[in-house]
């Protein structure tokens, strides 16, 4: 094990795999049980920057009150907003981090998601179609030089992973 990883994330027997499942089968009843949809999230937190777009979204409900975590990209920064998933408030402040604080493989991301039209709102409604279902997680991803949204939605009581290229994202 090494230092710094938590206990839960290591499955050496089956019990640990059963109790990864209850802990899922726990985050996705707590998500369902929610008011507010990723989408309505994304909204709320790029309303705070006019101009703001969302590059990463993900609902928690580990915590004692289910959030989603929202980070939005604007004037050269990313905004961390934390908002409650019953009531849509946001909770704490917001944080921010300056994009030359990033990786060079981040800020590319970030920047080719400036550069195209899509945004992740649009790959969220694409997504929960595809997969009949309701987005719990999105961001961005980069494979092969191609930019794309991977989106994590429950269909059923599965989780499915649908990647999403925008038009106009591959790297020149």
């Amino acid at each position: 094990m090494t230092a710094g990883t938590p206990t839960a994330l290591h499955s050496d027997t089956d019990g640990d795999a059963e109790a990864d499942r209850q802990a899922v089968s726990r985050e996705i009843e707590r998500f369902r049980g929610s008011s507010i949809s990723i989408s309505q999230a994304m909204a709320l937190a790029e309303s705070r920057h006019a101009g703001a777009t969302t590059a990463d979204v993900s609902f928690d409900g580990a915590s004692g009150v289910p959030v989603y975590r929202v980070k939005t990209l604007h004037n050269d920064r990313i905004w961390r907003h934390t908002i409650n998933a019953a009531t849509g408030e946001f909770v704490g402040g917001e944080a921010a981090l300056p994009l030359a604080e990033l990786d060079r493989d981040d800020r590319s991301n970030l920047a080719a998601l400036g550069a195209i039209r899509h945004r992740l709102a649009d790959a969220v409604r694409v997504a929960e179609q595809a997969a009949s279902g309701k987005a719990i997680s999105g961001g961005l991803v980069r494979e092969r030089g191609r930019l794309n949204f991977a989106i994590v939605v429950i269909s059923g009581d599965d989780l499915k992973e649908v990647i999403l290229e925008p038009p106009g994202a591959r790297t020149k």
